[in-house]
């Protein structure tokens, strides 16, 4: 076990705002879209995400959070996996940040709930709804007018407090 935590460790070698540089220094690059570890302090780290392979057994990351503390030298770990969700009925109502972390104070541990990386494929047209849905709105005037399509795209033009922030 302690062989591959070895394989898998990384230092920071230059920190510029939320663009965060890594080398391995024993030949292992992580893939691309792998969500790596920054121990920031006790109990505390960041998670950042491999988007260029840069050269010199070096990648190039984006933080997932703010940066403050980060500095050359730092111990990074690759995770060897993306960065994952909890998707499913538990997620309905609720709001997550891109870690996948409630921040809408309702609580929850989504731990044992299926997770699902922010980076996949499209689901199939088989398993997509085709059907055509009009989204009422409860605004007279556009849903009887020019009625929305659920799921769709539109311009919205109006003035001053006619409920265009709340479609």
């Amino acid at each position: 076990m302690s062989d591959k935590k070895e394989q898998t460790l990384g230092k920071v070698i230059e920190a510029v705002g939320p663009v965060i540089d890594v080398r391995f220094d024993d030949k292992h690059l992580p893939a691309l879209l792998t969500a790596l570890k920054i121990e920031i302090s006790k109990g505390k780290s960041l998670t950042v995400e491999v988007m260029q392979h840069i050269g010199d057994d070096t990648v190039r990351c984006v933080a997932m959070g703010a940066t403050e503390g980060v500095s050359r030298g730092m111990k990074v770990i690759d995770t060897g996996a993306p960065i994952s969700v909890p998707v499913g009925e538990c997620t309905l109502g609720r709001m997550f940040n891109v870690l996948g972390d409630p921040i809408d104070d309702l609580g929850g541990d989504f731990s044992q709930e299926e997770h699902a990386p922010i980076h996949r494929e499209a689901p199939s047209f088989s398993e997509q709804n085709v059907s055509t849905e009009m989204l009422e709105t409860g605004i007279k005037v556009i849903d009887l007018l020019c009625p929305y399509v659920r799921g769709g795209k539109i311009g919205l033009f109006g003035g001053a407090g006619v409920g265009k922030t709340v479609l």
